[in-house]
Protein backbone atom coordinates (compact mmCIF):
# COMPACT_ATOMS: atom_id res chain seq x y z
CA UNK A 1 0.00 0.00 0.00
CA UNK A 2 3.03 2.49 0.49
CA UNK A 3 3.67 2.78 -3.31
CA UNK A 4 3.80 5.73 -5.14
CA UNK A 5 0.12 5.57 -6.36
CA UNK A 6 -1.06 5.34 -2.60
CA UNK A 7 1.09 8.37 -2.27
CA UNK A 8 -0.35 10.06 -5.02
CA UNK A 9 -3.61 9.20 -4.43
CA UNK A 10 -2.84 10.39 -0.56
CA UNK A 11 -2.03 14.01 -2.15
CA UNK A 12 -4.75 14.47 -4.76
CA UNK A 13 -7.09 13.50 -2.06
CA UNK A 14 -5.55 16.06 0.34
CA UNK A 15 -5.30 18.86 -2.23
CA UNK A 16 -9.24 18.05 -3.00
CA UNK A 17 -10.05 18.65 0.43
CA UNK A 18 -7.66 21.52 1.05
CA UNK A 19 -9.64 22.78 -2.12
CA UNK A 20 -13.23 22.39 -1.02
CA UNK A 21 -12.42 24.16 2.48
CA UNK A 22 -10.50 27.02 0.23
CA UNK A 23 -14.01 27.36 -0.97
CA UNK A 24 -16.03 26.71 2.16
CA UNK A 25 -13.58 29.28 4.26
CA UNK A 26 -13.94 32.08 1.66
CA UNK A 27 -17.77 32.00 1.75
CA UNK A 28 -18.19 31.82 5.61
CA UNK A 29 -15.70 35.03 5.59
CA UNK A 30 -17.62 36.98 2.64
CA UNK A 31 -20.74 36.34 4.45
CA UNK A 32 -19.28 36.45 8.46
CA UNK A 33 -20.56 32.61 9.42
CA UNK A 34 -19.18 30.05 11.04
CA UNK A 35 -17.62 27.09 8.54
CA UNK A 36 -20.65 24.88 8.93
CA UNK A 37 -22.97 27.16 7.69
CA UNK A 38 -21.21 28.24 4.72
CA UNK A 39 -20.87 24.37 3.78
CA UNK A 40 -24.50 23.80 4.47
CA UNK A 41 -25.50 27.24 1.93
CA UNK A 42 -22.96 26.10 -0.31
CA UNK A 43 -24.46 22.58 -0.62
CA UNK A 44 -28.29 23.45 -0.77
CA UNK A 45 -27.57 26.45 -3.38
CA UNK A 46 -25.48 23.73 -5.50
CA UNK A 47 -28.52 21.77 -5.49
CA UNK A 48 -30.56 24.28 -6.07
CA UNK A 49 -28.96 25.09 -9.48
CA UNK A 50 -28.35 21.74 -10.21
CA UNK A 51 -32.26 21.52 -10.05
CA UNK A 52 -32.19 23.98 -12.33
CA UNK A 53 -30.18 22.85 -15.19
CA UNK A 54 -30.49 21.06 -18.43
CA UNK A 55 -28.59 17.71 -17.93
CA UNK A 56 -26.03 18.97 -20.52
CA UNK A 57 -25.87 21.94 -18.63
CA UNK A 58 -25.70 20.05 -15.45
CA UNK A 59 -22.39 18.08 -17.12
CA UNK A 60 -21.04 21.34 -18.34
CA UNK A 61 -21.42 23.05 -14.78
CA UNK A 62 -20.02 20.39 -12.74
CA UNK A 63 -17.22 19.86 -14.91
CA UNK A 64 -15.39 23.03 -13.25
CA UNK A 65 -16.27 22.40 -9.90
CA UNK A 66 -13.34 20.72 -7.42
CA UNK A 67 -13.75 16.69 -6.77
CA UNK A 68 -15.52 17.33 -3.37
CA UNK A 69 -17.69 20.14 -4.35
CA UNK A 70 -18.49 18.16 -7.07
CA UNK A 71 -19.39 15.39 -4.95
CA UNK A 72 -21.87 17.63 -2.98
CA UNK A 73 -23.35 19.17 -5.99
CA UNK A 74 -24.13 15.63 -7.35
CA UNK A 75 -25.09 13.97 -3.73
CA UNK A 76 -28.82 12.86 -3.92
CA UNK A 77 -29.50 13.65 -7.54
CA UNK A 78 -32.26 11.78 -9.13
CA UNK A 79 -31.17 12.68 -13.03
CA UNK A 80 -34.82 14.28 -14.12
CA UNK A 81 -34.90 17.09 -16.91
CA UNK A 82 -35.90 20.77 -14.90
CA UNK A 83 -39.43 22.28 -15.32
CA UNK A 84 -38.41 25.03 -17.33
CA UNK A 85 -41.21 27.84 -15.46
CA UNK A 86 -39.29 27.81 -12.22
CA UNK A 87 -39.06 31.66 -11.09
CA UNK A 88 -36.68 33.46 -8.63
CA UNK A 89 -39.17 32.71 -6.10
CA UNK A 90 -39.35 28.92 -6.33
CA UNK A 91 -35.33 29.27 -6.16
CA UNK A 92 -35.10 30.96 -2.90
CA UNK A 93 -37.61 28.59 -1.07
CA UNK A 94 -35.94 25.90 -2.71
CA UNK A 95 -32.92 27.24 -0.89
CA UNK A 96 -34.66 28.28 1.81
CA UNK A 97 -36.34 24.41 2.50
CA UNK A 98 -32.99 23.03 1.86
CA UNK A 99 -30.63 25.16 3.95
CA UNK A 100 -33.59 25.35 7.11
CA UNK A 101 -35.86 28.74 7.44
CA UNK A 102 -33.57 31.18 9.26
CA UNK A 103 -36.05 34.21 9.89
CA UNK A 104 -33.37 37.09 10.27
CA UNK A 105 -31.42 35.30 7.17
CA UNK A 106 -31.78 37.28 3.47
CA UNK A 107 -31.69 34.81 1.23
CA UNK A 108 -31.48 36.76 -1.85
CA UNK A 109 -28.11 38.03 -0.29
CA UNK A 110 -26.73 34.86 0.60
CA UNK A 111 -27.48 33.03 -2.77
CA UNK A 112 -25.74 35.88 -4.42
CA UNK A 113 -22.93 35.21 -2.18
CA UNK A 114 -22.45 31.51 -3.15
CA UNK A 115 -23.26 32.83 -7.20
CA UNK A 116 -20.23 35.07 -6.48
CA UNK A 117 -17.95 32.80 -5.29
CA UNK A 118 -18.87 30.28 -8.43
CA UNK A 119 -18.22 33.27 -10.55
CA UNK A 120 -14.44 34.06 -8.66
CA UNK A 121 -13.57 30.43 -9.58
CA UNK A 122 -15.34 29.19 -12.68
CA UNK A 123 -14.77 30.17 -15.92
CA UNK A 124 -16.26 33.44 -17.05
CA UNK A 125 -17.99 31.19 -20.25
CA UNK A 126 -19.65 28.82 -17.96
CA UNK A 127 -20.93 31.32 -15.10
CA UNK A 128 -22.55 33.33 -18.42
CA UNK A 129 -23.80 29.95 -19.37
CA UNK A 130 -25.62 28.75 -16.26
CA UNK A 131 -26.22 32.63 -15.57
CA UNK A 132 -28.52 32.97 -19.04
CA UNK A 133 -30.03 29.69 -18.43
CA UNK A 134 -31.76 30.89 -15.50
CA UNK A 135 -34.91 33.10 -15.59
CA UNK A 136 -34.27 37.16 -15.84
CA UNK A 137 -35.23 37.44 -11.73
CA UNK A 138 -32.88 35.01 -10.75
CA UNK A 139 -30.21 36.42 -12.55
CA UNK A 140 -29.96 39.07 -10.46
CA UNK A 141 -28.68 37.06 -7.89
CA UNK A 142 -25.46 36.38 -10.20
CA UNK A 143 -24.36 39.60 -11.29
CA UNK A 144 -21.09 39.32 -12.04
CA UNK A 145 -21.08 36.49 -14.73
Amino acid sequence: MAGTGFHTSQKSFQHAAEQAQRWVNELAKDLDWNEQDALRLLKTVLHAVRDWLSLEEIADFSSQLPTLIRGMFFEGWSPTEPARGRSKRDFVIRVRHGFGYEPNLDYDIAIGAVFQLLDHHLSHGETVQVRNSMKKSLRHLWPHA
